[in-house]
């Protein structure tokens, strides 16, 4: 694995944000502030404290405004003409990702750190010669802002990735992906352009066997509506986290 520094980033900003409502039609949704920080300033200063700078950043809704926020601080991928969807956004912008292991970051993902850096953690954790993919993992009960049955069902072991199985047509599962994740580029060389969810990349590892995932330990917000932001205001107010 390479150092922690050296890796390449993408947070994945295309989005419509439309459960934002009203929000959305002037604010590109990470651009929207929580506790008076934006979304997507926020996981810069996460990928930015684990040493890793201009990380690839997707646009497409309002993206004029959100790539003269980030200007001299992301390398942009553009999708005005045509929105990817996750798996194609990543698909687009693989020339500027690399061939190492790379962070792919939802940009309405808000976290906190527990007692080391999760980027860090999940770093460390990944094992290029038995993983493809390694999800952040939260359980579904601590999810603030997520709605669902879960996502994986696993053994849930904090510290250790766990190997994982799609819920299926099992009633519930017990972790949801928390939407960070380290990724072997080589999953997409054979996957198709335009147009597709990312989920398709953790079924082909989960058919090798080789999708895993690592509890988070700090705290996990989704903020994806109105009543999100205020959610998560709550919380980190209640953690005294700026």
């Amino acid at each position: 694995m390479i150092p922690l520094a050296d890796m390449k980033a993408m947070v994945l900003a295309a989005g419509k944000g439309t459960r934002m409502g009203a929000i959305s039609d002037t604010l590109p949704k990470p651009m929207v502030p929580v506790a008076g920080r934006t979304l997507i300033d926020r996981i810069l200063d996460h990928l930015a404290a684990a040493g890793i700078h201009k990380p690839v950043i997707n646009v497409h809704h309002l993206a004029d405004m959100l790539e003269d926020h980030l200007a001299g601080r992301a390398v942009i991928s553009d999708e005005r003409d045509q929105l990817l969807e996750t798996g194609g956004g990543v698909k687009k912008a693989l020339p500027l990702l690399g061939r190492d292991p790379v962070f792919l970051i939802n940009s309405d993902a808000l976290w906190t750190d527990g007692e080391t850096s999760l980027l860090a953690r999940m770093h460390d954790c990944f094992d290029t010669e038995t993983m493809d993919v390694l999800l952040m993992l939260v359980r579904r009960e601590d999810a603030l802002g997520h709605e669902g049955a879960g996502d994986f069902l696993c053994d849930i072991m904090p510290g250790r990735p766990v190997p994982l199985a799609f819920r299926g047509t099992a009633p519930t599962a017990p972790v949801i992906f928390a939407g960070v994740q380290v990724v072997n580029p080589a999953m997409y060389d054979d996957m198709p352009e335009g147009r597709w969810s990312n989920k398709l990349i953790f079924e082909k590892a989960q058919a090798s066997g080789r999708l895993y995932g690592l509890l988070h330990d700090g705290d996990w917000m989704h903020v994806g509506t109105p009543e999100a932001i205020r959610e998560a205001e709550a919380r980190l107010a209640a953690l005294g986290a700026a």
